[in-house]
Order: structure tokens, then C-alpha cells, then sequence
């Protein structure tokens, strides 16, 4: 095949590539309104089989998570009560939250692992996804209170909390405030990939976006 027409090839499947990916990834919100359904323990326990499948450098696995269900309530209440006040408005009405941790040394040889916050994104990607294959929104947040959570779970100085993560089926967005249904409703925003994707260089877009 010339290289035209498999450039001719890649531009028709460019102009479709968002409706071509997987549904489930380009449908993919991050919402702030739960039901008040409890999320199957069988159910979470297939998110967190999905986060354990994920790559890792050197197969360390340097991710943790600590799961509060709304149940129980005492572990519910510390975890929420790490949040800051924004988020704390809409997460308490989540069945279950959730603190993914990284472990920020080789267990193997006790160095260094910059790569382990990488590996626990995609640990928690992977979790994000089977939750919504299972019909549950998942919403990341960095707005919590790190020394105080690391206190409160007594979090070892080797590891650093990651995120926060309320897990849910979805609600009714009249559940929220004016301000946040309107940004739980708005248009995403994504860069395009001749943005993110460069050849030769730094910043210069590859030759196979154009």
C-alpha cells in the first residue's frame, strides 16, 4: 500500500477516531450526583480485580487503596473528613469512597520509584473503567487534606496518598447545586492530539496528525 493512500486511510479514520474508541471512554464523566443504591461488594471487588491487572515498573505494584462504604459510617465520616469543603458538598452523598496510595519506594531494593505515582494512575484507570463497564460513575479528586490523611489511616512515611475517589451509580443532577450541575453537565474539553503528539522535536505536531 503507497503512502498516500495509507495516509488517505489514517484522515478518514482520524475524523472518526472519537466515535471509533470504546464508548465507555469517550461517554466517560467525571460526575459529582450519586443514587442513594449501595454499590455490591462483588461489584467492588471487580474494580479493584481491574486496578490489580494494571502495568507496573518492574511489576512492584506500589499501589494501595482504602475503601470507606457509606455502611460504615465511622471510616465514612474520617474519610470524607479529609476532603476540603468543596468537595465534602457533594461526596458525602456517595456510597463509598475511596484513597488510592502510592508506594514511593522499590520494595525490591528500597530506592527510589519515580514512576510510582504512574503506576497507581494506572492502577485507579483501570479501576475507573471496570466501575463504569459495571454502569458506576467514579470522580478523582486532589482536593484533600494530605498530612491529615496520612494521619488519620496512619499512612507510613513510604507512602504518599494519591487521590480521593467517590464511587456511585449516578444521580439526578437536580441533586446538586445551581453552580455544580452546570459543570457536571458542560460540554467536555479535550486538546486535540496534534496538541499532545509531537516528532522530531519538542512541540513540533507529528507528520501522522496533520
Amino acid at each position: 500500500m503507497s503512502n498516500n493512500v495509507t495516509r488517505s486511510v489514517f484522515l478518514a479514520e482520524k475524523r472518526s477516531r472519537h466515535s471509533s474508541i470504546h464508548p465507555l471512554l469517550a461517554q466517560r464523566r467525571s460526575l459529582r450526583v450519586f443514587s442513594s443504591r449501595s454499590v455490591e461488594p462483588d461489584t467492588l471487588c471487580l474494580m479493584l480485580e481491574a486496578a490489580r491487572w494494571a502495568p507496573s515498573s518492574m511489576n512492584e505494584q506500589p499501589w494501595s487503596f482504602l475503601i470507606a462504604a457509606r455502611e460504615t459510617q465511622t471510616d465514612f465520616a474520617r474519610l470524607l473528613g479529609c476532603l476540603l469543603d468543596f468537595n465534602i458538598l457533594w461526596a458525602q452523598h456517595a456510597p463509598v469512597l475511596l484513597l488510592s496510595v502510592a508506594r514511593l519506594t522499590f520494595a525490591s531494593t528500597g530506592e527510589l520509584n519515580r514512576h510510582a505515582f504512574y503506576d497507581a494512575g494506572q492502577a485507579m484507570a483501570n479501576l475507573t473503567f471496570q466501575a463504569n463497564v459495571c454502569g458506576l460513575s467514579v470522580c478523582q479528586m486532589a482536593g484533600f487534606d494530605l498530612e491529615k490523611t496520612r494521619r488519620t489511616f496512619s499512612i507510613p512515611p513510604s507512602h504518599e496518598p494519591a487521590v480521593i475517589a467517590a464511587v456511585g451509580y449516578p444521580g439526578h443532577l437536580d441533586c446538586l447545586p445551581e453552580r455544580l450541575q452546570k459543570k457536571v453537565s458542560a460540554a467536555q474539553q479535550r486538546k486535540s492530539i496534534e496538541e499532545f503528539v509531537f516528532e522530531s522535536t519538542w512541540g513540533r505536531s507529528a507528520a501522522l496528525m496533520r
